[in-house]
């Protein structure tokens, strides 16, 4: 602290355009950094949201995929088992013909 005629000043009492220009300076610069935290808060949630609309609809192709899947093994698998089991060839002529009750009775 300096003493000039018998009173004491504060450096931050000095209103001096160099004290002036630096305060400005210092605001300016605050400012600066809020408008570009809130620019990139703001780009930041912009993106989160299009990427949970994103993972939603992955999501939903995800288990739409799987239904398909199970569906497709069933139909595959009721394929095999045909093949593999063919029908049984029909019986000798005769089978299903009328049979008369009076030819049982013997």
């Amino acid at each position: 602290m300096s003493q000039s005629g018998g009173r004491e000043f504060k450096d931050g009492c000095l209103d001096t355009l160099a004290t002036r220009s630096i305060r400005y300076d210092a605001l300016v610069i605050h400012w600066v950094l809020l408008v570009v935290a809130v620019l990139t808060a703001g780009l930041a949630l912009a993106r989160a949201r299009r990427l949970s609309q994103r993972l939603d609809r992955d999501r939903e192709s995800y288990w739409d995929l799987r239904y398909e899947l199970g569906q497709l093994q069933a139909r595959v698998s009721r394929l095999e088992a045909d093949r593999a089991a063919p029908a049984p060839p029909p019986a000798p002529g005769g089978a299903d013909a009328f049979v008369p009750l009076s030819s049982l009775k013997r």
